[in-house]
């Protein structure tokens, strides 16, 4: 009876210390899991090393020692590069080496004006671009209002329809249009008018394209950004100001690395993260004394600042 008692203890011992080890196990695990995890994907968009004119290629480079794996590039130093020999079948083979993805690219056609003949020539552009794009595994292009930033004002049902149109080219060349938001601007300045012309396309791959400084220089308040919805925004321009400066003054150059200012980032941010899928926030600077700077740096700064901006959230 002594030795079944025994054995009885043992095992239960036995029992308890494998159940612990399993909760242990599992607890671990759901730390591991929480740990990987993560509301945003970091990119760096290269107006952030844009001055110091480093050529396509060496801007994907010094993204990914940084520790990118996304990125947003700028058409111009795209187009610059395949008119100096490059080509786009060399650069996916780059893009795939260095294990970044092209998440979106940085273009300027005039798709929205109301002159005709300009508006068709800018289409041609962005239809060229585009397919120039999927060709390296990019999927979307902002769609700015370009050459529409003055008055007079353009009713938005007509951007809508333009909009429509280029998002018709979005689903022949597999690279969709988000219609960007400029607070500088007259047109598209405010996010209700870029959500506006989103909802209204009535298209399903309508994105919009909104950035922290834009939403401070166009004047609109973060209360609209929950109406803006989560499928609607797959990127997010990430940036900061410094205090003492109105909109109506603020410029590009006046922009600085996330956390260093005054833009109330962890609200925005707590705002966009979507629960299904990391949302994509790209680091956008024009930032004169970063341009003077070593790339590398300021790439290895930006996406420290971003990471601690985004801790917690």
């Amino acid at each position: 009876m002594g030795n079944l008692s025994l054995n009885r203890r043992q095992a239960l011992q036995t029992l308890g210390l494998a159940t612990g080890a399993s909760l242990l196990n599992t607890s671990l695990s759901a730390m591991t899991t929480v740990k990987k995890s993560n509301a945003f994907k970091y990119s760096l968009n290269m107006s952030t090393i844009r001055g110091q004119k480093l050529g396509f290629i060496k801007e994907l480079e010094i993204a990914a020692k940084a520790g990118f794996t996304s990125v947003e590039i700028w058409i111009d130093t795209f187009q610059t590069y395949l008119k100096n020999g490059g080509t786009t079948t060399e650069a996916k083979k780059i893009i795939e080496g260095l294990g970044i993805q092209i998440e979106n690219a940085i273009g300027f056609a005039k798709w929205m004006v109301d002159d005709e003949a300009a508006r068709k020539s800018a289409l041609n552009q962005l239809q060229h671009e585009m397919e120039q794009l999927a060709q390296i595994g990019c999927h979307r292009i902002a769609a700015p209002p370009s050459g529409a930033t003055g008055l007079p004002l353009i009713d938005l049902n007509v951007i809508t329809d333009r909009y429509r149109t280029i998002l018709q080219m979005g689903d022949q060349t597999g690279v969709i249009p988000m219609v960007e938001m400029w607070g500088s601007s007259q047109n598209l300045k405010k996010i209700s008018q870029v959500l506006y012309v989103a909802t209204e396309s009535e298209h399903k791959n309508a994105l919009v394209l909104l950035d922290a400084f834009h939403i401070y220089k166009g004047g609109s308040s973060l209360d609209s950004l929950p109406f803006v919805g989560k499928t609607a925004i797959e990127v997010f321009h990430v940036n900061d100001y410094p205090t003492g400066i109105a909109p109506a003054k603020i410029s590009e150059p006046d922009r600085i690395y996330p956390g260093d200012g005054i833009a109330p980032l962890k609200q925005i941010l707590q705002i966009i993260k979507n629960p299904e899928k990391p949302v994509i926030i790209s680091l956008e600077v024009f930032n004169q004394s970063y341009y003077a700077q070593d790339a590398l740096l300021v790439a290895k700064t930006g996406l420290a600042k971003m990471k601690a901006v985004t801790e917690g959230i």
